[in-house]
């Protein structure tokens, strides 16, 4: 079977998308699920609700309006003012080091088609790009182009450097620490051998690792891309997906513990585990583990403490807490219905979605030689969830909602390093290849908080660049491929990887 779709109608079993015509949707269903086909997905467009079941009060009993969504008197339209993305600098570049990239084919990540120029690296940032005389720069390093592309590094919205590359959930939680921490720093240098140079951290198997990593980085201790760490996600002891990883919140205690704890370590992310897992076999995608007044709690002791708050959400029910109580950044998102992609789409300058659509597709397909079938994988619900999921991301794409790569790596079917998540936004989420770069550079400059300085290829901004042999407008699967066709990776201004011409 092949590694990657290559047909954007259909996906590896040959099922139709958007919709589900030939598809049925109730196969492998849970027995409580009251998700409904939306209009996308239906032959005739009609909406799963009408005027009499617009909900207008939330789980609190306070006034909802999706439309003009508040919580609080906080408009949920707009970042939260508390919080804090922090900027960090990143030591180890020589502030008179000059790079020169000559006659390169220049991917801005603006939505501009790629130009040839030539771009100055001075220290840690861009300098200039254009017709670059290098006798007027002594000592500056030039990399002949000879007319490959020059882009941004990448963005991993949804990063685990602490999963273990193992073959079974539990096993995340049962590496030394030790060991652990020096995987895990092999992990985030992975990342940047593939390109990524910004990462967003999405959950830490053990409170401190993610963190001390981070800070290890940014102080040129060890290589890896940019990152903002995360702690143990948090959940209710029922509704643990994997009890060894995470930290337990059942009360408004606990969970006002559970948020002073992480800020006290140093996060810059807070998770919280909302729904289910289909690989659980208790746990099913559509059930919903937090009560909204937990969730609500949760999200205003983060927000109070200046960090945002990103959700495991499948469930249509969770995602819908994520939009009422302000969690910034939505997992998954697969179940969503007709109702909560509006408020979504109310909301999309605010909310990024990463739906890690790589682990379901890896589940379903590479897990085969660990033992899990893919008779396995349909049977517990993957097969009807990638289905549902791609359909509703391709709405997201029409909706303008700022869909992020990050694809779960760091299981046995998935290990880190084979990152592919742009050919699936290409082969089976309906984006042009332009659309999946931009989603992956410049909005992920945006997640970054620093949409100024990261993610675009102009004057100013950091230089975390890639050289590629070969154009992505092209062949998506370039930017795969563990970095096979990145012959130069800068990082700060400084190379990480250059390969002799």
């Amino acid at each position: 079977m092949p590694s990657v779709l290559t047909d954007p109608n259909k996906t590896r079993s040959g099922l139709p998308h958007p919709g589900f015509y030939s598809f049925d949707v109730t196969e492998y269903a849970p027995k409580n699920s009251t998700w409904k086909v939306p209009s996308w997905a239906r032959q005739d467009g009609k909406k799963s609700y009408g005027k009499e079941d617009i909900k207008t009060v939330n789980g609190l009993g306070d006034k909802w309006d999706m439309f003009h969504p508040t919580i609080k008197e906080i408009d949920l339209t707009k970042p939260d003012p508390r919080i804090k993305i922090p900027v960090r600098e990143m030591a180890g570049t020589e502030k008179d080091s000059l790079i020169l990239f000559k006659d390169v084919n220049i991917i801005d990540s603006t939505g501009r088609e790629p130009y040839l120029s030539s771009v100055l690296v001075h220290g840690e940032r861009i300098a200039e790009i254009g017709q670059v005389n290098e006798s007027l720069y002594e000592g500056v390093k030039v990399i002949e182009g000879k007319g490959r592309f020059l882009m941004s590094g990448l963005v991993d919205a949804h990063t685990h450097f602490t999963w273990t590359n193992a073959g079974n959930l539990d096993a995340l939680a049962t590496m030394g620490v030790e060991e652990h921490a020096l995987f895990s720093a092999r992990s985030a240098r992975t990342f940047l051998d593939c390109g990524y140079t910004m990462c967003f951290g999405a959950a830490s198997a053990k409170q401190r690792i993610e963190t001390v990593l981070r800070n290890a980085i940014y102080e040129n201790e060890i290589p890896g891309p940019r990152i903002l760490a995360n702690g143990m996600e948090m959940a209710p002891r029922e509704g643990a997906l994997i009890a060894g990883i995470t930290a337990f919140a059942d009360t408004d205690e606990e969970i006002l513990q559970q948020i002073k704890m992480h800020v006290d370590t140093g996060v810059d992310n807070i998770k919280l585990s909302m729904s289910g897992e289909e690989i659980t076999e208790t746990l099913r995608a559509e059930d919903t583990v937090f009560p909204d007044k937990h969730v609500h709690v949760a999200v205003e002791a983060a927000h109070a403490a200046g960090k945002r708050v990103c959700g495991h959400a499948r469930s249509d029910e969770s995602i819908l807490q994520c939009l009422q109580y302000g969690v910034d950044v939505i997992y998954h998102a697969s179940f969503i219905s007709d109702q909560t992609m509006d408020a979504l789409e109310a909301q999309k300058d605010r909310v990024f979605v990463a739906p890690a659509i790589n682990w379901i597709v890896a589940t379903l397909n590479d897990a085969v030689a660990f033992g899990y079938t893919p008779s396995k994988a349909e049977s517990v619900g993957y097969k009807r969830e990638l289905e549902v999921a791609l359909s509703g991301l391709r709405e997201m794409r029409k909706r303008g909602i700022k869909v992020l790569p990050g694809g779960d790596y760091g299981f046995a079917w998935c290990p880190h390093g084979t990152q592919r998540d742009l050919e699936h936004f290409v082969n089976l989420m309906g984006y042009s290849n332009m659309e999946a770069i931009i989603a992956a550079t410049a909005w992920g400059g945006e997640l970054m908080g620093q949409p100024n300085e990261l993610g675009k290829v102009l004057p100013g901004y950091y230089a975390d660049l890639l050289l590629v042999n070969g154009n992505p407008l092209q062949d998506i699967s370039l930017l795969s491929k563990q970095g096979k066709h990145l012959d130069v990776i800068l990082i700060n201004g400084r190379v990480h990887k250059l390969l002799s011409d």
